[in-house]
């Protein structure tokens, strides 16, 4: 026998078995009752699920070339309020019991279901009666071989609403498996969803399906993926008597700030929040999230500690956190105070809307800081969140070679921001610390500060228009940088009317200093300032504006030892005028002629002829009624002008 003639033989036999099983097929679906079908078909889905939908459309049953039962406008749940409808449930039948008369499902489907799942207060929901009526068939059916054991979601929509929400989540373009497999007592659930414009790829696993559908403990695993974040929990979740979930939560995202915005929270103000991992031991009792040996990162910032999220009533998140190191400059790389060329404060609008999403209450140690440019020891800080008003408390910062301690609350108005502030900076670099905040870089040495401030406004020169506090500082071993007092006062001594020269160069050591301010509504008055150092003293008085940044000062500079043995040390009033970062020193023209031997004498006689011209000037308005220009005046001051030089 040849190989081809064997080949042929089988593929004659071949085609008779198919032809006798076509033509057994025929007979068998031509004697089954498509009634009867349907009627089976129903009564086996109810003896799986023990469900008992509506089928309020019309039934369409087809046995060739694959037999289906397919039942339109199905409702599952209370009619008025139901937990389920579909647009149709599919189901498919086995091809061999169906040869034999039988009606065996081997999967069921639901084409664009609409899913609602009602949360109450005790953790019942509208499904808690559906879930009871599927545990029930699950044991019944435990020996039941020929149950079917997958029902796939089609083009679904799942709504989620929970009581005292004024808002429901939304899951669409639903499509799920749902599979339980009769050799074993696990559940599976895989598919995706679209959340927010999202898609999201969901994968669950049940260790014991009958035991979770009764609410006892069973084991979990659950993925969740999406481009904004990913999401996967191992542990162990149980329902009775209250939902409890336990196990270890890990998550990651390139950006948390895209992440928070995804999931509907309002855009958080400054910068950082960008890539994010979190792991911990994780158990969930009713509305409460509790994770300890959490290890979290974001924006490179590692951190190990303890949280927890209630989602009761309102968001609320607290912990404590502890890290090595803590960079803070992503978060304040938006925050400007001054303008880009540190002249000017900045007149941009500051947003806090995205404070008011959530409550926080968090407190973070580390053992190093890095704020901008300045490195930080030892910090401990606690942030409180609460209705949109935050509050920041130093307990102690290791900062600009000192402590700082103090408080700092931002409160977001409609009119804009309220800011008040309690700092205490003890033991500090002046200088790196004046520079740093305030844009001050004319005060060297080690001191300290206490500052007391509040004010509102929509942007940080509005605050400065109506800020009202006090501030004090006290200094030793420093200098005023950019001036020489001493060598001044050492020049007009010897020649009073030499003039100045340029005289904002070098130093001025001091060995103390004192400074006390007083605000009200942007206006500052400096209700002194004395600085005392090895060779000269000054005291000021006078006012600032804070918005403009501008001073204007009326003090006195005095060497402390005299030129000559015996004689009186020289003092000389001044003015101090300009902006703060480079204000204008000034002497008394007058107290320095009047120190001028040459000149004095001049000044009196020009004095005296002023007063005879003004006596004059009295009598002609008087007689004509029209003023007089001080023309003596006029005429004698470029005279004594040039006779003083």
């Amino acid at each position: 026998m040849t190989v081809a003639s064997g080949f042929r033989r089988l593929a004659v036999g071949l085609a008779a078995l198919i032809v006798l099983g076509g033509a057994a097929f025929g007979v068998a679906t031509a004697l089954i009752s498509r009634e009867a079908v349907r009627a089976q078909a129903i009564a086996e889905i109810r003896a799986v699920t023990g469900l008992d939908p509506m089928l309020r459309g019309p039934a369409t049953v087809s046995l060739f070339p694959r037999g289906t039962v397919s039942f339109a406008d199905v409702v599952l749940g209370d009619a008025a309020q139901p937990a389920l409808t579909a647009e149709r449930l599919t189901a498919r039948l086995r091809f061999f019991p169906l040869l034999a008369g039988r009606v065996e499902i081997t999967d069921v489907s639901l084409e664009q279901p609409h899913i609602e799942i009602g949360m109450e207060a005790d953790g019942r929901s509208n499904w808690s009666g559906l879930i009871a009526a599927l545990a029930r068939s699950q044991k019944s059916n435990a020996s039941h071989l020929s149950a079917f054991t997958e029902i796939r979601i089609n083009d679904g929509t799942i709504v989620v609403r929970k009581a005292g929400a004024k808002t429901a989540e939304t899951l669409g373009d639903v499509q799920l498996s749902l599979a339980w497999p009769l050799i074993s007592k696990t559940f599976g659930a895989t598919g995706r969803f679209d959340w927010h414009g999202e898609p999201v790829s969901v994968s669950l696993a049940l260790g014991d399906f009958s035991a979770a559908l009764a609410g006892n403990r069973s084991g979990v695993k659950l993925r969740l993926s999406a481009a904004p974040m990913k999401v996967a929990f191992d542990g162990a979740v149980g329902t009775q008597p209250t939902l409890k979930i336990e196990g270890t939560l890990a998550a990651d995202s390139n950006s948390l700030r895209d992440a928070l915005v995804w999931s509907g929270q309002q855009p958080l103000p400054g910068g950082g929040f960008g890539h994010f991992a979190l792991k911990a031991v994780t158990s969930i009792v009713g509305g409460t999230i509790g994770m300890s040996n959490v290890n979290v990162e974001l924006d490179g910032n590692t951190a190990e500690g303890v949280l927890t999220f209630a989602t009761d009533g309102r968001k609320t998140l607290q912990g404590t956190l502890a890290a090595d190191s803590f960079d803070l400059t992503p978060y304040i790389s938006t925050v400007r105070l001054l303008t880009a060329n540190q002249h000017a404060w900045n007149n941009g609008r500051i947003e806090l809307d995205g404070l008011t999403g959530m409550d926080l209450d968090l407190r973070l140690s580390a053992a190093n800081v890095v704020l901008s440019k300045e490195k930080i020891g030892r910090t401990a800080i606690a942030a409180n969140l609460r209705g949109g008003q935050l509050a920041v408390t130093v307990g102690e910062a290791q900062a600009y070679g000192g402590v700082v301690k103090g408080s700092l609350s931002l409160a977001n108005l409609d009119s804009g921001v309220d800011v008040k502030s309690q700092l205490q900076f003890t033991d500090v670099d002046l200088e790196t610390c004046l520079g740093q905040l305030f844009g001050l870089h004319r005060l060297e040495g080690k001191g300290n500060i206490a500052v007391t401030v509040e004010g509102s406004g929509n942007s940080v020169l509005g605050i400065t228009r109506t800020l009202n506090g006090t501030a004090s500082l006290t200094g030793a071993d420093g200098a005023l940088a950019g001036i020489n007092v001493e060598q001044l006062l050492r020049r007009l001594e010897r020649r009073p009317l030499s003039g100045g020269g340029e005289f904002r160069t070098g130093r001025t050591p001091f060995d103390k200093i004192a400074v006390g301010l007083k605000i009200a509504d942007g206006a500052m008055t400096v209700e002194q300032v004395k600085i005392d150092g090895p060779a000269v003293r000054l005291a000021l008085q006078g006012t600032a504006s804070v918005p403009e940044r501008e001073l204007d000062l009326k003090g006195t500079a005095a060497l402390v030892v005299a030129e000559r043995p015996g004689g009186a040390p020289f003092e000389l009033p001044f003015v101090v005028q300009g902006s703060w970062d480079d204000p204008i020193m000034l002497p008394d023209v007058d107290a320095l002629i009047r120190r001028s031997g040459a000149a004095a004498p001049l000044l009196n006689a020009v004095r005296e002829r002023s007063a005879r011209g003004n006596a004059v000037r009295s009598v002609i308005e008087r007689l004509t009624g029209t003023p007089q220009a001080p023309a003596a005046e006029q005429t004698l001051a470029p005279a004594t002008s040039q006779q003083a030089q």
